[in-house]
């Protein structure tokens, strides 16, 4: 890209458009994020981000992007409170085919923290740019240009009058809610409908402080449904953040019900998922929050590196084009991989107008593994919609499924496994002959259902603290 010509618009000033913003700004002459809300000067709820109430995962292979796109971003975070969760050390992990993975340190990690936390942090980086602008309380109504060319977009300002900005490239990063369906049809553009896999899932969040002696060293805890039982299937989730907090979660498939108040929460935390380990911890902690509901977890992938003819000037990432069940914590690092995918295109200059079908292309493969990730798991619960089941994802499960069985037998099994779990490395990292071979020979205990403490850990649960 010539600096000297560009204008970058980036749509939405959430997660994944703070970041497309700092994959282009270094390359062009001018970048303008456009957001419906206010940017807080601190931490704090908007909102354009109602999920913010529930927690955020970022897995090892979104932050090695994130890190790379804002270089200092994982210690500014940590710094401002966030958790440095290494990968499988800091985690506890419970399968309903394999029961508890055995903890060891590896050299990946992830990040926890609030969600408001982490978008204030990337936006105070992103806004040290000298060359990006944020156009807050401003909507953008419209796309400009026809179905060959997006040439700009239409604003609704905060004076209530309307507004033309040209660009060279628009990026939607509106999230969930993108309008891009309805612009692209406005300008003449047919759309196939976009793929579905809805597991029903749906979840509730509460807020707690965490135990004493727990603030800062306590493990992340995951117990994980499973599809194999042919019935609604509960899961959980506990997520420590900046502040002695802990956020916990507990949801179920379609046909599950949410907990209705307090005592409920404790007790399906306890009881209705697979493991009582969550329930126990936060059997006697205070809770900072009400109880926060959400449904919105369909797996959709509009299919618009499909498209024969796609508008030049014009790229759509993030949730707008491929959005996740929250449920597996890969939305983050999606947007990050999307990212990271449109620096290295404008890096090389491969992101003219010209090239937005090829970029987009590229876009949307980028989010390829975590979308196979999260249907690989949702296609089989028994109630779930859309797109159903093939032979090879079948086979796919079956062998994951033999996979956690064996992994904690083999910790080299273990170690592969959660790398592609959380995206740093590529699945096919699991067809290894090492990893095949491990995944045949047959294990000779039953899996274990017991959570992998530490001494500290276990004294926390019988009411002593953490040493």
């Amino acid at each position: 890209m010539s600096a000297a010509r560009e204008h970058v618009v980036v749509v939405g000033g959430g997660f994944a458009g703070l970041l497309a913003a700092a994959a282009v700004a270094p390359y062009v002459e001018h970048v303008s994020v456009v957001e419906r809300d206010r940017f807080p000067e601190q931490p704090a709820l908007r909102r354009g981000v109602p999920q913010a109430r529930h927690p955020h995962l970022f897995v090892p292979g979104g932050v090695t992007v994130a890190e790379e796109l804002l270089p200092g971003l994982t210690q500014r975070l940590i710094r401002a409170g966030a958790h440095r969760v290494g990968m499988n050390a800091d985690l506890l992990l419970y399968s309903g085919a394999g029961g508890w993975m055995p903890r060891y340190p590896t050299s990946r990690f992830g990040l926890t923290c609030s969600r408001q936390l982490l978008d204030h942090v990337v936006y105070d980086m992103v806004r040290q740019w000298r060359n990006v602008e944020f156009r807050s309380a401003t909507a953008a109504v419209r796309l400009l240009g026809d179905a060959r060319a997006v040439t700009g977009v239409e604003l609704h300002t905060p004076d209530d009058e309307t507004e033309r900005l040209d660009a060279s490239l628009v990026i939607d990063a509106t999230g969930r809610g993108s309008r891009t369906v309805e612009w692209l049809a406005s300008l003449g553009t047919t759309l196939a409908p976009p793929e579905i896999v809805d597991s029903g899932h749906t979840y509730t969040t509460r807020e707690f402080r965490a135990l004493p002696g727990a603030e800062t060293n306590f493990p992340m805890v995951i117990v994980q449904a499973h599809p194999a039982s042919g019935r609604p299937e509960y899961n959980a989730l506990l997520l420590p953040i900046e502040d002695g907090r802990w956020l916990v979660t507990v949801g179920g498939t379609r046909g599950c019900r949410l907990p209705a108040d307090e005592d409920e929460f404790r007790e399906a935390a306890r009881r209705w998922v697979r493991a009582p380990l969550i329930g126990e911890l936060i059997a006697d902690a205070a809770p900072l929050s009400s109880i926060q509901r959400s449904r919105s977890t369909v797996n959709r992938r509009h299919r618009f590196d499909r498209m024969r003819e796609w508008p030049s000037g014009f790229v759509v990432i993030g949730d707008a084009a491929t959005a996740l069940n929250p449920t597996y914590g890969h939305g983050l690092s999606a947007a990050a991989r999307c990212a990271g995918t449109l620096r290295r295109a404008v890096a090389r200059g491969a992101a003219r107008p010209a090239d937005s079908r090829k970029l987009q292309r590229a876009v949307t493969g980028a989010a390829n593994y975590p979308w196979l990730t999260a249907i690989g798991q949702d296609l089989h619960y028994p109630n779930t919609t859309g797109a159903r089941p093939r032979w090879v994802d079948r086979v796919g499960k079956r062998y994951g499924d033999r996979l956690l069985r064996a992994a904690p037998e083999r910790p080299q099994l273990g170690t592969r496994l959660i790398e592609v779990m959380f995206l740093a490395q590529s699945p096919l990292l699991l067809a290894h002959p090492a990893v095949l071979s491990g995944v045949v020979r047959r294990p000779r205990c039953a899996p274990p259902t017991e959570p992998p403490l530490a001494p500290g850990e276990r004294g926390l649960l019988a009411g002593r603290q953490v040493g």
